[in-house]
């Protein structure tokens, strides 16, 4: 049984909410957040940057209460305002490939420590109490938690009913996405939204690992009712675009590219490929870009002792980056690169070809199935296992911690 309760957010006023919403900042070069900084003076991005064109900069706790007084700033100058009643938000995406429509909800952190809000990928104590001093400091989240479920009637019924109506918010923007917003305020619509979430087992983290486990630590710390519960964004699994996340060496740990050819073809069954672009399709397949060539590699038969030692990512690890490339720690190292699948592998090609990267690794996306048994089985995937779309914006709906 899930638990997901409505609630009021506070939200851009509708003429500004395409200005106001932002990708997460990470996804941004510093040339581009100057540039949005400098001519848009409604964006998120200058709240979680308020020392901007300011001469000193800050960091930690001090940042973040500065974060927390332009967040304020704007509420009291009319760009953001919260709603009188609690309600659930219908986001839909459309970047002309996909459709994604989920709703977007409070869920219960008491479910993330008891295991039915699952978890598939490892988090770092740094990062989990970082994310938690920015939360305690600021008294928002901005960016929700992507949780998948298994397809339920009921929630398809309501998404079908507010989706053929009006939208609060409707924009296009720049990387040619059209983003639409409902309001589900209407108690019986409320009610079976709350009561069909309760009939689900399961939830599944698809995206949002740190910012979850940071919820649950500031609940413990502040054991107030709002904190109590994280903003999600939640979607039928069968619309999640999972795609891959390729890996590329910048040296061969001393090896000759012959070399290394050899000592893969112990554990794989390796074929030249003629194609100028190479991507994997078969059971246990990568490709692999090295020396001008492309390469399919097929691990031959091994023993697995769980569903993620099974995974191509664990795979490559244990047979090619540990022992022959000397990637012991494939979070902290700094010789290895991981560009998710959107990115054309011409790309990947020439990073290599220009000697920026010694060899690049090509792997296949892992299917939800997949990623539901890692996590049943309360496994955890290598780093950089899976890259889940919709990716969400930041500021359409911001959660009230306090």
């Amino acid at each position: 049984m899930a638990i997901i309760r409505p609630f009021k957010a506070i939200r851009p006023a509708r003429d500004k909410a395409n200005l106001v919403a932002s990708r997460s900042y990470l996804t941004y070069s510093e040339e581009t957040i100057k540039e949005k900084l400098d001519h848009n003076p409604y964006t998120f991005l200058h709240i979680i940057n308020p020392d901007y064109n300011t001469n000193t900069k800050v960091t930690g706790i001090a940042k973040f209460k500065l974060v927390k007084e332009k967040f304020n700033q704007f509420i009291s100058d009319g760009i953001l305002k919260k709603d009188d009643v609690e309600s659930y938000y219908i986001y839909q995406k459309n970047n002309q490939l996909n459709t994604f429509t989920g709703i977007i909800g409070a869920a219960s952190v008491k479910d993330y420590l008891n295991n039915k809000i699952k978890k598939h990928e490892q988090t770092l104590t740094k990062r989990e109490k970082m994310f938690r001093n920015y939360l305690d400091a600021t008294g928002f989240n901005a960016e929700p938690i992507l949780l998948s479920h298994e397809p339920n009637n009921e929630i398809k019924n309501i998404l079908y009913k507010y989706t053929n109506t009006r939208s609060e918010y409707e924009f296009t923007t720049t990387n040619k996405s059209l983003h639409k917003l409902w309001l589900i305020h209407k108690i019986s619509d409320i009610k079976t939204i709350t009561n069909a979430f309760k009939t689900i087992k399961n939830l599944y983290i698809a995206d949002g690992h740190h910012r979850c486990a940071s919820s649950a630590l500031l609940s413990k710390n502040k054991n107030s009712e709002l904190s109590n519960y994280f903003m999600s964004y939640l979607i039928d699994e069968k619309q999640l675009n999972i795609l891959n996340f390729n890996r590329l060496i910048k040296h061969l740990n001393g090896l000759t590219a012959i070399e290394l050819l050899d000592k893969i073809k112990e554990k794989y069954t390796v074929t030249h490929k003629k194609e100028n672009i190479y991507s994997p399709t078969l059971k246990n397949e990568i490709s692999m870009y090295l020396n001008s060539t492309w390469y399919s590699l097929i691990a031959t038969q091994q023993e697995y002792t769980s569903t993620a030692t099974s995974l191509d990512p664990s795979i490559l690890s244990k047979n090619i980056l540990a022992p022959l490339l000397n990637i012991i720690d494939e979070r902290t190292d700094k010789n290895i690169s991981f560009l998710d699948g959107t990115m054309p592998l011409t790309e990947i090609k020439n990073k290599v070809d220009s000697g920026e990267y010694a060899v690049a690794f090509m792997l296949k996306p892992i299917s939800i199935t997949a990623i539901k048994k890692v996590a049943d089985n309360n496994e955890i995937m290598p780093p950089k296992s899976t890259y889940v779309e919709p990716k969400l914006r930041s500021g359409l709906t911001i959660y009230p911690i306090e």
